[in-house]
């Protein structure tokens, strides 16, 4: 009997992560119907750390190492690495979820997905080499990013540039993670920012929100989705299929996440884009894939 190759087994894995995060805009979205933004983003981050919460006590590790995090002193240093990740987290989070109240699904997905593109740039900061294929990518990105959400007078919609400044804090947030994570079992990492994440979304959401019973419960779905299945679930599938993922494979199917977004807000939401913004997407999605895949391609000699 012919077994799977462990390569597609990982492929398929980060496939179905980008098909959670990706739809994972439409349950953001519909859920803003109920609640206010920092009350599911509360309640869904806290959701994801429960998920989190059986792998770590079982000592399980992402890579088969456990590293520090053990001891007073260690569990000192991940905790407050998981308040510095966490904040940027609630940031990005803060800002995307307010913004989506005010744009498309389809329009968020890519949007936010511009943090690859935006990573390399911000790396020059921490003197990080840029390749080529980041300015590259990032000129793309800009120009369709004009295409999706500039209008004929030069203006962005309110959403979508929340959505924008999330994408920074996004971007923040990656490389924050690329410092922390080779110090610390990512499982503990993980679930120390989405905590931190939680605490701060629902303390912002005591004083500016009122939440009520009803409104939870009528949000129940988009709130379990984006929380159990996109916070919980898919960080897992992710973090155990790119163990055995080709980086190649891994970039381009995860940055498939802004495009199962807006297929998700047009057959769910019926939101509609017309051809400039497609246009806009198709190039932004480029400059996505250029900027990732340009580092990762292989040395043919």
């Amino acid at each position: 009997m012919l077994r799977p190759d462990p390569v597609w087994k990982a492929d398929g894995l980060l496939l179905l992560t980008a098909i959670i995060w990706g739809t994972a805009f439409v349950a953001q979205r519909v859920g803003m119907e109920y609640v206010g933004p920092f009350t599911f983003n509360g309640i869904r981050f806290a959701l994801g750390s429960l998920v989190l919460l059986p792998l770590i006590m079982s000592g399980k590790t992402d890579n088969g190492i456990n590293r520090s995090g053990k001891g007073p002193a260690g569990r000192g240093v991940i905790i407050g690495g998981g308040l510095l990740i966490g904040s940027f987290l609630f940031a990005g989070a803060s800002l995307q979820q307010v913004g989506i109240v005010y744009t498309t699904a389809g329009n968020a997905g890519f949007i936010t997905g511009l943090y690859v593109v935006i990573v390399p740039i911000m790396g020059l900061l921490f003197r990080q080499r840029t390749t080529a294929g980041s300015w590259i990518g990032a000129v793309l990105a800009a120009f369709g990013l004009y295409l999706l959400s500039v209008t004929a007078r030069f203006t962005m919609g309110y959403g979508d540039l929340l959505v924008l400044l999330g994408a920074f804090f996004w971007a923040g947030h990656v490389l924050i993670i690329g410092w922390l994570s080779p110090r610390f079992n990512s499982f503990r990492l993980a679930f120390f920012q989405y905590v931190a994440c939680a605490v701060l979304s629902l303390f912002v959401a005591f004083f500016y929100e009122t939440p009520s019973l009803d409104g939870i419960a009528r949000a129940a779905i988009p709130i379990l989705y984006g929380g159990i299945l996109s916070v919980g679930i898919a960080y897992t599938l992710q973090v155990v299929a790119q163990k055995r993922a080709r980086p190649t494979h891994a970039a381009i199917l995860l940055s498939m996440e802004s495009v199962f977004a807006a297929v998700a807000g047009w057959m769910i939401l019926d939101e509609m884009m017309s051809l400039r913004q497609l246009t806009g997407c198709a190039l932004m999605l480029s400059g996505m894939l250029l900027s990732q895949l340009w580092v990762k391609m292989p040395d043919r000699t």
